[in-house]
């Protein structure tokens, strides 16, 4: 969920961002991973993702709270063997590595946000 670093309107909707995702930022200023109007103040916000990181722009779109969703990937410790398209949305995985004949896991999948 995102706040508006307008005025604090935090959505009611969960939002979704994907990497590569693009929206131009209004009067030709580049682009963003999103760029959304604010129902309250009007405002235009928008967010980017840079790389493993997530960024807010202009008055700023500021991240309150995360759930992970499909997508994710993983690769054995021991084994390097991968597993793709991981769904955390119940905020555990499990799987087997057939290399290592162990089971392999994701569990309490947990997130903070810092500002810098």
């Amino acid at each position: 969920q995102l706040k508006c670093g307008n005025c604090g309107e935090v959505s009611e909707k969960w939002q979704y961002l994907r990497l590569m995702d693009s929206a131009p930022l209004k009067g030709g200023r580049g682009s963003a991973t999103m760029v959304q109007k604010c129902k309250l103040c009007s405002r235009e916000n928008s967010i980017d993702i840079l790389s493993q990181t997530i960024k807010p722009y202009n008055v700023s779109l500021e991240p309150v709270d995360f759930q992970p969703q499909a997508g994710f990937a993983a690769e054995g410790a021991e084994s390097g063997t991968p597993f793709n398209d991981i769904n955390l949305l119940e905020k555990d995985w499990n799987d087997y590595d057939e290399k290592t004949k162990e089971s392999v896991g994701i569990y309490e999948v947990t997130h903070k946000f810092v500002k810098c």
